[in-house]
């Protein structure tokens, strides 16, 4: 059970104790601050009844207990405790029995004050001594000191086993409380630590309302709206310019590329996100490199590490893709309505980021922008196919930008971009029985990589240009359905979603995080991709799967689940390295649903299209409370696939199609 409100976060095990063991604990800037809280009532821990989140941020947890010598089968004791993820528990005891209870409460507390980074490694630091403070307990670490206060303050502190005891008198009917409060501070000076949204600082986003003939609909969004509030960070000094970590327990801070993409995701909600997020990054950007300095890695590149690409293609480079989509938030953040001022502040980190992309191209495709220049040319690796997919596609977001604020370079881009296509279509497609598809891959020899994996649906996003349409992609419209085709086949839908490595081969592993786990944020890219590109179908059988396996996860996506093939009556199966919340995963399964009203705007060009399903997957939907132009937007879609706009800005242009 895991409770999120950066940078704050608890987990424990379903029944409420932390008990010290693997992830256990309260947890604050990456610090565990308390790694035990085990409550006993009368010697013994109450029988877990339930434990359930309320929210992303807070969790109840209720159990029982029977009165010693009591002849009676039902409890007459319940304890709850209901858990903050900032570091406030309050423990509940209600006697519902006919005499009165009179027992001790107990509640033992340790802490490492570990960082979560060594712990999720396994490694455990030895517990503190604890000290006597008023109403509880003080533990002191070289760089951070952690407490406990209780209100009531307990009638009997034991600072050597680090238990704080009440002795309780309960009479029939009675209730009593008691409040506990975590906190650490920092005995080390250094710069402060990123904090979360400050208060009185609105969400980033519209809550928007969801209608829906299919209820899971609601709830997905729902749910996934508010594991993303957990989320939100800001830097010390911006406390307004909000952006989303990566995902709790394991990626709890900035990773710009998952930051980026959530952003992207929700901007049917509003640009606040997204403005914030780019301000973010923009003040990361790698600096133009001093003469004398060593290997040169080009200025306006953004942080990011390699991650495992599986084991049939090349790690994934997060950097380059943070980098390129900076290009692509900035110009549809702008689309959907980000001022004009706003984004002119932006356009030079933009201009920078194109400049990181001119100085990585090897044999005319994009591979690791970070990789010093001379490395990339001496010892080149293979080119991904969805690398050349977001490097396309930034070029033709920044020839727009460029053009609109009338800076050099957008002809320039659009020519590049045109010839990226071309050299695609040639060398990365492969011929076989089926008709041919994709490679994921090319060798730096100009090979092929064989893989069949869920990263060709990033092929079908060439991203949101004027007037509401769609950029040329880099497939024609045969390539682009036999595509199609390939991703509704069983070897990558699992009936829960996409696979990251088809089902068909030698290496699939339906955990593997990179070779055959389902991740959300691919098979959400495909219900989006595949509906605008005109096949419904396929999008509504991957948009099933999503909605069927969030419902077993009570609407709350985690990053990735088993590619396990759906079986009747059986739930999709947990993977135990997920993030959950994972920012990319939750916007990505809100995007899947407002993707299906079809809402493309063009704020600069004063128009908005709106070309929904034809095919309705979820019957009747209405989405109330979306944001274009700044201005409520909601938009119906009848059971026969028409859109009806209900509220717009009156400076938009409607258009139908």
């Amino acid at each position: 059970m895991l409770c999120v409100n950066a940078p704050a976060m608890a987990a424990s095990g379903p029944d409420g104790q932390l008990r010290g063991h693997g992830l256990h604990g309260f947890y604050r800037s990456g610090v565990r601050v308390v790694a035990r809280m085990e409550l006993r009532l009368g010697g013994v821990e109450p029988l877990p009844l339930q434990g359930t989140l309320t929210s992303a941020a807070q969790a109840r947890f209720l159990g029982a207990v029977r009165l010693p010598g009591d002849l009676d089968p039902d409890p007459a004791l319940t304890v709850e405790r209901l858990r903050h993820a900032d570091g406030v528990e309050t423990v509940t005891v209600r006697n519902a029995g006919s005499r009165p209870a009179r027992l001790p409460l107990e509640i033992a507390l340790a802490t490492d004050l570990g960082p979560v980074g060594e712990i999720a490694a396994g490694q455990r630091p030895p517990d503190l001594p604890g000290q006597v403070q008023s109403a509880g307990l003080r533990w002191a670490g070289p760089a951070h000191s952690a407490t406990v206060s209780a209100q009531p303050s307990p009638h009997a502190v034991l600072a050597g086993a680090g238990v704080l005891r009440w002795d309780l008198d309960l009479q029939p009917g009675a209730r009593w409380s008691v409040e506990l409060r975590a906190g650490l501070e920092s005995t080390v000076a250094g710069p402060r630590p990123p904090g979360g949204r400050g208060t009185g600082v609105p969400l980033p986003w519209a809550e928007p309302e969801v209608r829906c003939d299919d209820p899971r609909a609601a709830l997905v969004v729902s749910r996934s709206l508010d594991s993303l509030g957990g989320l939100l960070f800001a830097d010390p000094d911006r406390p307004t310019d909000l952006y989303l970590a990566s995902g709790a327990p394991w990626r709890f801070g900035l990773a710009p590329a998952d930051a980026l993409w959530a952003a992207r995701l929700t901007l049917p909600l509003g640009t606040r996100l997204a403005a914030g997020t780019l301000r973010a990054l923009a003040r990361r950007q790698q600096p133009a490199a001093a003469p004398g300095q060593g290997p040169r890695r080009p200025e306006g590149l953004l942080p990011g590490t390699l991650r495992h690409g599986g084991p049939e293609l090349p790690p994934t480079c997060t950097a380059t893709e943070a980098t390129l989509l900076f290009v692509t938030v900035l110009a549809e953040a702008w689309r959907w309505g980000l001022p004009r001022a706003e984004a002119a502040e932006l356009l030079p980190a933009a201009e920078r980021a194109l400049g990181a992309l001119r100085e990585g191209l090897v044999d005319g495709f994009v591979t690791d922008l970070s990789r010093p220049v001379e490395e990339r040319s001496a010892h080149p690796v293979p080119a991904r196919a969805e690398v050349q997919a977001q490097a396309h596609r930034a070029a033709l977001h920044g020839a727009e930008l460029l053009e609109a604020f009338e800076r050099p370079g957008a002809k320039e881009w659009r020519d590049w971009a045109a010839a990226l296509r071309g050299r695609f279509r040639e060398r990365f497609w492969v011929d076989d029985l089926s008709g041919g598809r994709p490679a994921a891959g090319l060798a730096p020899g100009g090979q092929p990589l064989p893989a069949v994996a869920a990263s060709l649906v990033h092929l079908l996003d060439p991203g949101l240009s004027a007037g509401g349409g769609r950029h040329e992609s880099l497939l024609d419209r045969e390539q682009t359905r036999l595509l199609a085709q390939r991703l509704a086949a069983p070897e990558l839908d699992s009936g829960w979603g996409l696979r990251t490595l088809s089902a068909k081969s030698p290496r699939f592993n339906p955990l593997g995080h990179r070779s055959g786990a389902v991740r959300v944020h691919e098979t959400a890219l495909a219900v989006a991709g595949l509906a605008e590109a005109g096949y419904e179908n396929e999008a509504g059988a991957l948009l099933e799967g999503l909605l069927g396996a969030a419902a077993h996860f009570e609407g709350r996506l985690p990053e990735m689940y088993a590619g396990e093939q759906w079986t009747p009556g059986c739930p999709p199966v947990p993977h135990p390295g997920a993030c959950r919340p994972a920012a990319v995963s939750a916007a990505g399964a809100a995007h899947a649903v407002f993707a299906l009203a079809g809402v493309r705007p063009d704020v600069p060009g004063g128009r908005v299209l709106v070309r929904p399903a034809s095919t309705a997957p979820l019957g009747e939907l209405e989405l109330t409370g979306l944001r274009v132009a700044g201005e409520p937007f909601s938009v119906r879609v009848s059971r026969i696939g028409v859109a009806m706009v209900e509220e717009a800005s009156a400076e938009l242009q409607l258009v139908a199609r």
